[in-house]
């Protein structure tokens, strides 16, 4: 299955990326212990998709296509 992953999204703090269940920081579903995931943008820079072999989707440019 692959499911689109947003490159640089706006406000990339308010959520956990962790997962596919994307949770707002204060509400993590995971119950792993751990706190939130960054988004690769937050620690990688905007560039991040390129370092990984990604490409856009072709169909959502502003996403690219994770293959699960």
């Amino acid at each position: 299955m692959a499911r689109p992953f947003p490159i640089n999204p706006r406000h990339p703090e308010r959520l956990c990326w962790g997962c596919d269940r994307y949770c707002a920081p204060e509400q993590l579903a995971c119950g792993n212990g751990s706190g939130r995931v960054l988004h690769p943008v937050e620690s990688q820079g905007e560039q991040w998709y390129l370092d990984w072999g990604l490409q856009p989707d072709p169909q959502r440019r502003s996403h690219v296509k994770l293959v699960e």
